[in-house]
């Protein structure tokens, strides 16, 4: 077997497709956020915008943050020492784990390595805690959640996209008396349009369902005190299993879920994904608990978000872009085609400093090929007009198509 000649096949395949992915140097400067430095493959220097990043409220560079990080670590020093069960659990993991607990109204948390490990994890051990569990999984949700339905050797049943007739019909088939639990997110990252989650959580009250819901694209920047979509639409206590991300709006690393104590410890007594794997650093848990008291009570942060995503929606529409907008913080430019996509990338960075990746297949389906914004609350004026000058040059340079697509 010639394992070269097919590795080569299928990288060809990526790039004849248009969909081969590369990454480039980038450096964050503390106190310059969104602003960093690319280096080019010949050696050189540029500043630039990043437009695509997940550190949706620039966390990662809060001198509160920075200041619990920089405690930790010469109090601690770097790494963890082990595995929770070994040596690596430490004052800021509990601290950090009741943080998180206290955010979403919830009597426990239970940290991971990243929320794609905590979905992951949660997900494939839940059917042994619950012999005969039948999972209803939304059709879009992340791939983490997929992959761990998918391990788990269960029942599952998947739903399509925000369609409650259809999941009503998948549990109205089932046994009635077997253990089910439904699965969706409170954001979709790839269109920024919401989950119903009410009309869900209704579902599962009338057949009996657990909910666990996705809130990685949510914690920190929606309700009173960052808790998520749950939060702010006063769902808190209909959720059964919350998952979230300390690395997208609380700007460190890590991931977790918030349940009731019973459930967290017996994910923590079963689950692969937590017993084997070394825990976080307690710097990134001292950072990720900091981040969170500070977002607990910073409402102008996560209003100045909103406003500056909104912005951006009405200076794009205004153009004739086809943006999608859900009323979420997220901002999907269609372009509908992989090269396209990634020539229009490409152009932004060389050509003006603007950041922004391709979002191509298998992320999104086929012809719905993406640049995908993610505004913060300092992308000032002067960062929105260049982006917005620099897409109207290169969508008539690329003779693109200026049709609205309908939110």
């Amino acid at each position: 077997m010639n394992i070269d000649a097919l590795l080569d096949t299928a990288l060809a395949r990526l790039h004849d497709e248009g969909r081969y992915r590369t990454f480039i140097d980038i450096e964050r400067r503390r106190g310059q956020f969104p602003h960093a430095v690319w280096t080019r493959p010949d050696g050189t220097e540029r500043e630039i915008t990043v437009w695509c990043g997940n550190d949706y409220l620039g966390m990662g560079q809060h001198p509160a943050v920075l200041a619990a990080m920089h405690e930790a670590l010469e109090a601690t020093g770097a790494g963890s020492g082990g595995t929770r069960n070994i040596s690596g659990t430490t004052v800021y993991h509990k601290r950090l784990e009741a943080e998180l607990a206290d955010l979403h109204r919830k009597e426990a948390a239970l940290l991971f390595t990243s929320a794609y490990i905590a979905n992951d994890a949660t997900l494939s051990t839940l059917p042994r805690l619950l012999p005969g569990l039948i999972i209803y999984s939304d059709a879009l949700n992340h791939a983490s959640m997929i992959e761990g339905i998918r391990r788990n050797g269960g029942a599952k049943r998947v739903f399509r996209h925000n369609d409650l007739n259809h999941l009503r019909a998948l549990l109205e088939a089932d046994d009635p008396a077997a253990p089910k639990l439904i699965a969706f997110e409170s954001v979709y990252s790839m269109d920024g349009d919401f989950g119903p989650l009410e009309a869900i959580c209704d579902l599962a009250r009338e057949f009996g369902a657990l909910t666990y819901l996705d809130e990685v694209h949510a914690v920190g920047m929606y309700g009173p005190r960052g808790g998520g979509v749950a939060e702010r639409d006063g769902l808190l206590d209909r959720i059964d299993i919350i998952n979230g991300t300390l690395g997208k709006a609380f700007g460190v690393h890590g991931g977790y879920i918030a349940a009731s104590a019973r459930m967290c410890d017996a994910v923590r007594s079963y689950a692969p994904g937590f017993i084997f794997t070394t825990s976080l650093p307690p710097v990134v848990a001292a950072g990720a608990a900091a981040s969170i008291a500070v977002l607990k009570d910073a409402t102008e942060i996560r209003a100045a978000h909103q406003t500056q995503a909104k912005i951006l929606k009405t200076r794009l529409r205004g153009l004739g872009l086809p943006i999608i907008d859900h009323g979420s913080h997220i901002v999907p430019l269609i372009v509908g085609d992989p090269v396209h996509t990634k020539k229009l990338s490409d152009m932004l960075l060389e050509n003006h400093g603007i950041y922004v990746q391709p979002i191509n297949y298998p992320t999104v389906p086929r012809g719905t090929e993406r640049l995908r914004f993610t505004p913060s609350p300092v992308h000032g004026p002067r960062e929105i007009d260049a982006l917005v000058k620099a897409l109207d040059t290169l969508w008539s340079h690329c003779a693109l198509n200026r049709a609205e697509l309908a939110g």
